[in-house]
């Protein structure tokens, strides 16, 4: 029997989860909805992709998925985290940048116990949750951890980092040294995978957080160091393509639908 998957999202991200369905690679599963927020394009992907186009969350949960994987933006998690747990679904989330609001992250726990459900948080483009996992519980004195994220000028030409004459260096150059927490105050739901590392490893007030403005770069780069007692990680990971975070809900889903887990 297949599971059921609804995916929240049309676009890139989305198409491409979906389409991890349609070639057979999460053989699995059977993707019973999409929900968006525009219904011609919902329609476009729903008969794409051969599943029901939904523009309102009671409608795609009557369909009674296992799985609702979010590949859309924070205010879904916002508007609909609760009902979907609460409606006995599991949720992949994405935009985990959401969950910087502790109440709500709070509440989605609390309902997810009540209901029997469970949250995945996504890799995104950065992932190896496990071991920051492990490493966390490893030491028995809280772990030391620092992501380094490269962006380009371009990318940092429309945050509130910039600075004269970027667009013109030579050589990387640090633009923003911080916490997880403070980059979502000051910028809040771009940096998901950030607040997702950080609720893996040592928390958000904790989880020290550097963007380097690199000429000619391009895709996503990010370096995770952590520290511990008899314990100590140092993991790059590098992505030409934004998909590869689809790619780590695809991970998810086939491991949930396998009869071997890979961790």
């Amino acid at each position: 029997m297949k599971k059921k998957l609804a995916i929240i999202g049309c676009g890139y991200l989305s198409q491409t989860i979906a389409m991890a369905i349609k070639d057979g690679t999460l053989s699995g599963y059977e993707l019973v909805a999409v929900l968006g927020r525009n219904p011609s394009r919902t329609k476009q992907f729903a008969d794409y992709f051969n599943c029901k186009a939904c523009t309102d969350i009671n409608a795609l949960l009557a369909l009674k998925p296992e799985f609702v994987a979010e590949a859309a933006s924070a205010e879904s998690i916002i508007d609909y985290s609760e009902i979907i747990l609460a409606g006995g679904a599991n949720l992949i989330v994405l935009s985990t940048a959401a969950f910087a609001d502790a109440d709500l992250y709070k509440r989605a726990i609390k309902v997810a116990s009540q209901n029997n459900s469970k949250i995945y948080i996504a890799g995104g483009a950065t992932g190896g949750f496990n071991l920051l996992r492990t490493a966390a519980f490893m030491s028995p004195t809280p772990i030391d951890v620092t992501i380094t994220s490269k962006k380009s000028p371009g990318f940092i030409a429309r945050t509130p980092f910039y600075q004269d004459g970027l667009m013109n260096i030579t050589g990387p150059t640090r633009v923003f040294t911080g916490t997880a927490k403070e980059i979502i105050d000051i910028f809040p739901y771009v940096f998901n995978v950030i607040h997702a590392t950080a609720l893996a490893s040592a928390g958000a007030e904790a989880t020290k957080f550097n963007i380097d403005a690199e000429p000619n770069f391009s895709g996503d780069d990010y370096r995770i160091e952590v520290t511990g007692d008899k314990v100590a990680l140092d993991l790059t990971i590098k992505s030409g393509d934004y998909a590869i975070a689809a790619w780590s809900v695809v991970s998810i889903l086939n491991n949930a639908a396998s009869p071997v887990v890979f961790m």
